[in-house]
């Protein structure tokens, strides 16, 4: 009798669920430091969550090529630490107040403090990183915090402007695709896979992470506070225009772009409603756009692995894409 072709929540849970505890006490030892305010800082971004999709991704890369040893976990705390870092230097940057539902970090121990752990983090993934011996891995990740930098230097230029889809896009794939992409091929690095099947599985990646990201764009002006654990509409309040945002000011009247432009520029809801702005969004059929266009990226992740053979971990690849395109935060 063939496999069922689908396969659920849980039942990835339970696929990974002894490396996923492993993970959560790795990233713990790993976020310990000789200066208490490095611990205490690490140990609070630790607690407050995450879906831990990225280490969980690399994982299930890895288990597709029947890998077995402690690499997977180590690399899973390496990515997620790296993850963490990029978040703590985003508030910053963002000047952000909250972060899933809790005050960000910076607001409990101050910009400069935060800047030096989220330094202090970066430097101790790659000190984990190179237990591994591997210097396919450390390119890939030298490579990866690369192009994340240049992915929030190139958005700080552009904030408070209009861009282009294809500039978003950039800026989309350099902040989160890339990390996506890199875990499922470091996953596959330890599996020992071909050149063709880490291209496959890098651009399974980059698909889903493209698809996850405006998801989350989409979220950000349309789910509640409650919801994301952070104020609705947090993008526009920064000056960053999203692909929603991007498909309408192509398409509407002069008057309306004019609302959504003073918005970018004074990083403000000044005189202008979130109500208007979903109104806008709404007549031009924007939100629709951009989830068609995440729905498309899904698909596309898919397509990438559809010559691997069938098994329970290539299922729960196929599942990720329909997970990230329906969730509601």
């Amino acid at each position: 009798m063939s496999a069922p072709a689908t396969i659920n929540g849980k039942e990835i849970f339970d696929l990974l669920r002894d490396d996923l505890v492993a993970l959560e006490s790795e990233f713990g030892r790993d976020t310990v430091s000789d200066v208490q305010a490095i611990t205490e800082i690490g140990e609070y971004l630790r607690a407050g969550g995450g879906k831990r999709i990225r280490p969980a991704l690399l994982l299930l890369a890895a288990k597709l090529f029947d890998y077995r040893g402690s690499g997977a976990v180590r690399l899973g705390a390496v990515v997620e630490i790296i993850h963490t870092a990029t978040l703590v230097h985003d508030d910053i940057i963002d000047d952000a107040k909250t972060r899933r539902g809790r005050p960000a970090a910076n607001t409990q121990w101050g910009n400069s403090k935060c800047v030096l752990a989220g330094d202090w983090l970066y430097m101790q993934a790659f000190k984990i990183a190179v237990q591994e011996r591997n210097f396919r891995i450390l390119d890939t990740l030298i490579e990866l915090t690369q192009q994340m930098v240049e992915g929030e230097l190139l958005q700080m230029e552009k904030l408070g402007k209009p861009i282009t889809l294809d500039e978003h896009f950039d800026l989309i794939f350099r902040k989160t695709a890339c990390l996506f992409s890199v875990c499922l091929r470091l996953g596959a690095i330890l599996g020992g896979a071909t050149a063709e099947q880490e291209a496959a599985l890098g651009q399974y990646g980059h698909d889903l992470g493209m698809a996850f990201q405006i998801v989350d764009d989409v979220l950000d002006l349309t789910a509640s506070e409650a919801v994301l654990g952070k104020p609705v509409a947090s993008d526009l309040r920064e000056g960053k225009a999203t692909m929603a945002v991007i498909h309408a000011l192509d398409r509407c009247t002069p008057e309306e772009r004019v609302k959504i432009e003073i918005i970018l520029r004074d990083r403000a809801f000044n005189g202008v409603t979130h109500a208007q702005i979903l109104e806008i969004l709404e007549r031009y059929g924007s939100l629709e756009a951009a989830t068609a266009r995440a729905v498309r990226y899904a698909e596309s992740a898919r397509k990438s692995i559809c010559a691997f053979p069938d098994s329970e971990i290539k299922r729960a690849l196929l599942w990720a894409p329909e997970f990230v395109v329906a969730r509601e935060k």
